[in-house]
């Protein structure tokens, strides 16, 4: 039996928190797995030490437009293989996408977009969840263990925010994205995180404005995961929130295989 440690992290420009100390806390962290979000840069514009870190290979997956979105993985296992989309070119374009075969299981990092620009930014995170939603069934029915983690831009329940009345109608916690969340779990995938913790109070975004931070008026809108059938092999779940340098904070997935 192996233990394998993931963690997630929106880091909300990876060259931004670089110069906040990122590769410190990285080297000291040491996850098998590190998946990012809105890394807001391609391989040419990063330093060579965020391109090459001892003893992990790493994969980057920008987006078309320079300075946006964009993911990344750093693992020190070997992917069988990795999917930069869903095969529709409308969410490709934006680099939210990485699937990596693991053998074991598909992890898919996934940065989810925002709705809150327009109503039109609201219809396309939508229909990216449901995209989102038909491929990862598709793998799951094709008997791969599937792992989700990401920024998933939506908080489910009224626990997972400070302040549920307030933004009843704010996108991020809008009643079509909470009932979208029901649907996947109704689809039989588990949020980890909240198997080990039911406490109120854990987040893992707060807004720059209002030192929302050190009153943890914040969200929770990273997660991780799984398929049903794959439940039996999570050992913990956690949010690393003392973890500073962007205003989402990582959060940790621990799996033995």
């Amino acid at each position: 039996m192996s233990i394998i440690r993931i963690v997630s992290w929106n880091v909300n420009g990876l060259r931004a928190v670089y110069r906040k100390g990122f590769l410190d806390w990285f080297l000291d962290e040491k996850p098998d797995i590190l998946c990012l979000q809105e890394i807001k840069a391609d391989r040419r514009q990063l330093p060579g030490k965020l391109r090459h870190v001892e003893g992990y290979r790493v994969f980057f997956t920008p987006a078309q437009r320079k300075g946006y979105s964009g993911v990344a993985l750093y693992t020190k296992i070997k992917p069988k293989g990795l999917r930069e989309g869903f095969g529709i070119k409308k969410f490709d374009i934006e680099g939210r996408i990485q699937i990596a075969d693991f053998e074991d299981f598909l992890l898919y990092n996934i940065y989810f977009p925002n709705g809150k620009m327009s109503e039109e930014r609201l219809k396309y995170k939508l229909d990216f969840y449901d995209a989102f939603l038909e491929d990862v069934n598709h793998e799951r029915g094709l008997g791969h263990n599937i792992i989700v983690c990401g920024d998933f831009n939506t908080a489910h329940k009224e626990i997972d925010l400070a302040r549920p009345r307030e933004n009843s109608n704010v996108s991020g916690f809008l009643p079509v994205e909470r009932a979208w969340i029901d649907t996947f779990i109704e689809n039989g995938y588990v949020d980890t995180f909240r198997v080990f913790n039911k406490e109120p109070g854990q987040y893992t975004w707060w807004s720059y404005r209002t030192r929302a931070r050190e009153r943890n008026v914040g969200w929770r809108l990273d997660y991780f995961f799984v398929n049903r059938e794959f439940l039996g092999n999570v050992r913990k779940s956690w949010i690393l929130s003392d973890v500073m340098g962007s205003d989402h904070c990582p959060i940790g997935l621990e799996i033995k295989i």
